[in-house]
Formats: C-alpha cells, structure tokens, sequence
C-alpha cells in the first residue's frame, strides 16, 4: 500500500492549475461487471471467502451492510476481483462484507500488509500507544488497484496497468508523522488503512476527473472533492512509483486526500472513541464506514 501524501494542507490543489492535467482512463479491457465485492456468504456450510457482483447496480453496499439490510450477489466462479472469473449462476447474501483484497494480496510496500482493514462492522482501532497524543486523523482516499506487473512504465502506458478502484480511510497518528521524517510509521498500525466497500474495475470509469469523493464524521461534510484536484494524475503517480519498483497485481496505491482534515481544522476535530467516519466514493464504490475503537 502506497500514500502520495504532501503536508495536509497540500494534498489538493485548484481545478485551474489542473486543467493541464485533465485525464481519461487508458484501460481497454472491458469486463462483464461492472463492480465486485468480496464477502463470506450469510449461509452455507464454508467460511470461505467468495466474489460477485451486487445484483442491484443502485445499491450502496456500504450503507446496505450498516443498515442491515439483504445484499444479494451473483456469485463468481473465481477467488480474486484481480481474477473474478465468470458467473456460476449462483446467488448469495452477503453475510460479512470484507475488504476488495486479502492480506495476501497487497504485499508491503511503505505499509505492512497488516494495515489493511475491512469495512464495517470492523472496527477500527486507534493502538494503546497512540491514544494518548489525541492525535488520530481521517484521510478520505480514492485506491488505484495494480492488476498486472508494473515496472518503469511511462505516464502514457500507465492506466493499462490500472485494475480499478476502490475506497480508503488512511487513518493517521498526526503526534508521529510530524515527530519523525519517515510518515510511514504514523500511518502503518494494524487495521489503519481499511479500504472498500466494492471494487470498480477501470473499464467502469470513462472519466477519473469526474469521480467524486466526500468524507463525513459522525454524519458532519468534512472532506468534498471530484478527483480533478489531484495534485499528481493517476497516470503520473503509477509511472512515478513504478521507476526502478516492481508494482505486483494487488498493490494499492492510496492517492492523497482533499483538504478538512481534522488535524489542521480549528479547533482540531480528530477520531475519538465511538466516533463513525464514512468515506464515499462516486461510480459505483460507494461508502466505506468505520466504527472507530480507543484499544485498552
């Protein structure tokens, strides 16, 4: 798992300085779904991880699980949205929505692979360690999943390596990523970067400046941005970090988070104890919740 990040009140910047960056998915392969969730079924005889595609396009898996309402997939004959294989025919409800990628499938990279999470109703938990700086802060983020080896890839051929997309909170200790040079460890605990809730491949987005993104805490609009105010193109980030860097399929790549952290919010607005925090993602994505923990 990769983060751009620049100092928090940096990450975005204006639509006009963008315009020279305005960019269109390069992905040429079509699928025959239009997004995928991966989730252990309500009933059946194994716990067993499954894919498939959510049988209503309309419906927010995300909400759907918080609200508990039936989320019913069409089931894929493969164990991977990196290789969804084809539909069985077979129809299942979701009983524990997990994460888009397993542990395994990440790899480290800057992160341990320890720090992915899944969405809702996992928790997500600020160590013991941490809880007493009153430090931990939100970063809404769009995740560009690899789906093939990437290596010293120009900016033009980029996209071709981009899988899709998926959702992140990249839930950060503030106190340690400014007592230190090196970010990563403020940014690396175990379940600090739960992403979700589905995975939209590439082909789905015709147009990435168009995708929306919007963070809210405990129900309250603190984060709101179309992804044209990146200050670094998908294209550019991909080639940048392939330069001398296998990329592996599976890698994420979390791209920056617009301005309203809490962090630099006056006065300070940080995760606590009981706190929610929703991550939505425009085309399909959709909204990633976590329940925020204090550990004992």
């Amino acid at each position: 798992m990769i983060s751009l990040l620049r100092p928090v009140t940096r990450l975005y910047t204006s639509n006009a300085f963008n315009r020279q960056f305005q960019f269109r998915t390069m992905a040429s392969a079509t699928t025959s779904y239009a997004r995928l969730v991966r989730f252990i079924p309500k009933s059946g005889s194994s716990d067993k991880p499954l894919i498939g595609e959510p049988q209503d396009p309309e419906q927010d898996v995300g909400l759907a699980v918080y609200d508990s309402q039936p989320i019913k997939v069409s089931v894929f004959s493969g164990s991977s949205v990196l290789q969804p294989g084809e539909k069985t025919g077979d129809v299942a409800e979701v009983g524990k929505l997990l994460s888009p990628l397993a542990e395994t499938e990440v790899g480290t990279i800057r992160k341990p692979s320890t720090a992915l999470a899944d969405p809702y109703p996992a928790p997500t938990v600020i160590p013991k360690s941490y809880v007493g700086d009153n430090a931990a802060d939100y970063e809404s983020e769009l995740v560009v999943v690899i789906g093939k080896k990437c290596k010293n890839v120009s900016e033009d051929e980029a996209m071709s390596y981009v899988a899709g997309y998926t959702a992140s909170n990249d839930v950060s200790s503030r106190a340690q990523q400014f007592a230190q040079s090196q970010w990563c460890y403020s940014k690396s605990f175990d379940g600090a970067c739960p992403i979700g809730p589905a995975f939209v491949p590439a082909s789905q987005v015709k147009d990435i400046g168009e995708m929306t993104i919007e963070g809210r805490k405990n129900g309250d609009v603190v984060q709101k941005s179309k992804l044209d105010d990146l200050i670094f193109t998908v294209p550019k980030i991909v080639s940048f970090l392939s330069q001398g860097t296998t990329l592996n399929p599976g890698t994420i790549i979390l791209t920056g988070t617009p301005a309203g952290v809490g962090w630099s919010s006056e006065p300070k607005n940080l995760l606590k104890d009981g706190d929610e925090f929703r991550v939505f993602v425009s085309h399909g994505v959709g909204t990633l919740i976590n329940k925020i923990e204090e550990e004992k």
